[in-house]
């Protein structure tokens, strides 16, 4: 897989993409991510990539032909199957949206800046608007790098433990159960019988019992997606 990532602040993306899974995806070759900067794609001496809005109001928009000019270049090179624009009022990412992204081969993000990008973009390039939730950051950079490290852990060969991503949280529409480790007991505090059984059958069930009481109580909306889902 190869993740493209166009943004006016490349400096915000180096971190979140230089370390842990993700740094170790890119070093096992399983996934490439290219950050791009916006501004080398500007013919202006000052390396502008804003404009004044039409009609007035606060802030600066994103201009058409940087933009333009950048995701040209890149689709000289390859086909994409995704150009994602990060933007506040797009569809809200979730864990269902990572793991269709996972499987596609090139993908393109675009970080939001200002007050946007000019709309002939959103509605002439882009083909999908994600959003990580209901308020305004100040770039898309690090919505970016949330969509990148979701999607990027889901990549075959990512995790050492690739059946890991499968028992995470949301993968069933449920929570993930509460998990122990060593020592047995401490403060008092002990760990479930169950979990120290060796009954494997019987520590599934108490999981799946412990996940479905977990997302009831602090995910109503879970909860009823869950169960509307094993109604059918």
């Amino acid at each position: 897989m190869r993740i493209d990532i166009i943004t006016a602040l490349p400096s915000l993306l180096h971190s979140p993409l230089n370390d842990s899974i993700v740094k170790r995806a890119q070093t096992k070759g399983h996934v490439s991510v290219e950050v791009h900067d916006l501004r080398d794609y500007s013919t202006s001496k000052s390396r502008t990539i804003d404009d004044y809005a039409y009609g007035g109001g606060a802030g600066m928009v994103m201009a058409v032909e940087p933009i333009l000019r950048c995701i040209e270049s890149l689709q000289q090179d390859r086909q994409y199957d995704e150009l994602i624009y990060m933007t506040p009022d797009g569809e809200t990412f979730n864990q269902t949206m990572a793991n269709a992204l996972s499987l596609k081969e090139n993908i393109i993000i675009l970080c939001g800046h200002y007050k946007g990008v000019d709309e002939r973009i959103r509605q002439h390039i882009i083909t999908k608007e994600i959003s990580i939730g209901d308020y305004v950051l100040s770039g898309g950079e690090l919505a970016a790098a949330v969509v990148a490290d979701a999607v990027i852990r889901l990549v075959p060969g990512v995790l050492n433990d690739e059946t890991s991503a499968l028992t995470d949280s949301f993968q069933d529409d449920l929570l993930a159960p509460p998990v122990y480790t060593r020592p047995p007991e401490i403060n008092g505090w002990e760990v479930p019988e169950i979990l120290t059984s060796g009954n494997l059958k019987a520590i599934e069930l108490w999981r799946m019992e412990q996940a479905m009481e977990r997302t009831r109580i602090r995910r109503p909306d879970l909860w009823e997606k869950f169960n509307q889902n094993h109604d059918e």
